[in-house]
């Protein structure tokens, strides 16, 4: 089991549980378009060497002469061994829970991440370079590259250019480095670079690295326990830091109140949109003020008129009169209706998208048939009218929507009634929706609330989901 270590600086005391000293070797530069052909890994306390690996690595590709030059290593010396696949559930196991060090680190640890993204693996560390340490810790120097600086400290490196002995290198270097830091820059540097200088001072770093890169709810939480604050985000632990950075009007107002982070997973923005407005209105939390305040809304309204013609007009809900249907912004409304006209063949001037005194400019375009200047006749028209009113009304109909699960082999369903959110669940992907009752009776029932039935008329009017509609 890895040693616990602790170090004691001006800002406070750093939990560290190990370092990996990391150098590659790779195929070129730049990390979308190139591969790693070697890999070695020092394990250090802070002081010693407790663990070692390393491995050549096929690349898949071929090796340009000038690399082999420069690192003797060629396509024949990696043929045959493991490709990153391979080896990736192994270092992902070695690097968890270490602080990622490496000379120029962010172009090792770019590579390293960039290799298990491209196998759907998640890979986010605290990164120390030893470059900019050294640059504090033995100002004056010349050059800081690996070789001038390892000769200045007297650090022989057996293999240059090669990944084994550039770490064994540069783990001696790392050695002396936290042996003379007197000024507390390696725990200046990891709250730097792991991003915990942003944090909420109640939030650890390891609270933080547990929240998940993937869609869903997440709650803030008070020294009581009480949720403070609801938000949904597409990758929560990115979204979570966005409320902290610079210029976030969160940064002072409740950063210092939160002492606990929870989520739920939804696997669909759409699902956290719906499992926000419920939770919000279920905790009413305290820093949630946009969506507490009624807001303004919009309205696709119909009426009659001299001429005899349906007609479809945008306006601003004012309770009075019903609209057939709602939305929270004009451009929601706007662009629900502009589907229904190209769907229906319906007029632009009629419904007030083309304002002109003559012919809207849909009819050279053949997608009006004329109902503004004489072309189509108001009873024709009419009927045309009515069969979008019923296409819109999806108020009346019950929707069994089938969207993105939280992870492979599930997908979620979401319930809809009259246009709220009726129930939620996440099912088998391999389950048939033509039976919905038997869906519906799987999924979590919750108290209905007006805003989902906006949420889910902007998805509807933007979005192809799988749904089922019936009586």
């Amino acid at each position: 089991m890895a040693t616990t270590v602790w170090h004691w600086s001006p800002e406070g005391l750093i939990f560290v549980s190990m370092y990996a000293i990391v150098d590659i070797e790779t195929t070129g530069g730049f990390s979308g378009t190139h591969r790693i052909t070697e890999i070695a890994v020092l394990v250090s306390d802070g002081k010693d060497v407790t663990d070692e690996y390393h491995t050549l690595v096929n690349p898949g590709r071929s090796i340009p002469g000038f690399i082999t030059g420069l690192t003797g290593i060629s396509y024949d010396m990696v043929q045959n061994a493991p490709p990153f696949a391979e080896i990736a559930s192994e270092l992902h196991a070695l690097l968890a829970d270490k602080v990622f060090v490496a000379h120029n680190v962010n172009f090792d640890y770019n590579f390293i991440k960039e290799e298990f993204r491209k196998l759907g693996m998640v890979f986010n560390r605290p990164r120390l370079c030893t470059v900019r340490l050294s640059r504090q810790v033995f100002p004056g120097l010349s050059s800081y590259s690996l070789g001038s600086i390892c000769a200045c400290r007297g650090i022989d490196i057996t293999y240059r250019h090669r990944a084994f002995g550039d770490a064994e290198a540069t783990a001696r270097l790392f050695s002396q480095i936290m042996l003379e830091d007197g000024g507390g820059w390696v725990a200046k540097a990891l709250k730097r670079s792991s991003g915990e200088s942003f944090l909420p001072p109640h939030i650890s770093m390891l609270k933080y690295l547990s929240l998940p890169e993937a869609p869903g709810v997440y709650y803030f939480h008070d020294a009581r326990g009480k949720v403070i604050y609801v938000g949904k985000a597409q990758n929560i632990r990115s979204r979570f830091k966005g409320h902290f950075s610079a210029g976030s009007k969160d940064k002072t107002s409740m950063k210092t109140e939160i002492y606990d982070v929870s989520f739920e997973l939804t696997g669909s923005d759409f699902l956290a949109l719906l499992l926000e407005a419920l939770e919000i209105k279920r905790l009413w939390p305290k820093y949630n003020r946009a969506q507490k305040v009624q807001t303004y809304r919009w309205g696709i309204y119909q009426y009659e008129d001299t001429a005899g013609f349906q007609r479809l007009q945008i306006a601003k809900s004012r309770g009075t009169y019903p609209p057939v249907c709602s939305f929270a912004t004009y451009a929601e409304a706007s662009t629900f209706l502009l589907g229904k006209l190209r769907e229906h063949r319906l007029c632009f001037k009629l419904c007030g998208i083309h304002k002109s005194t003559g012919s809207c400019y849909a009819v050279p375009e053949g997608h009006c048939d004329g109902a503004c200047c004489g072309m189509e006749s108001a009873e024709a028209y009419n009927a045309k009218v009515a069969d979008s009113l019923r296409s819109m009304m999806c108020q009346a109909s019950k929707l069994l929507i089938r969207e993105k699960g939280r992870e492979s082999g599930e997908d979620a369903a979401i319930y809809f009634n009259q246009g709220l959110l009726i129930a939620y669940g996440f099912i088998d992907q391999g389950m048939d929706l033509k039976h919905p009752d038997e869906v519906i009776s799987c999924l979590k029932q919750v108290k209905p609330v007006p805003e989902t039935t906006f949420i889910l008329k902007s998805y509807l009017s933007r979005s192809k989901l799988s749904l089922l509609e019936f009586p």
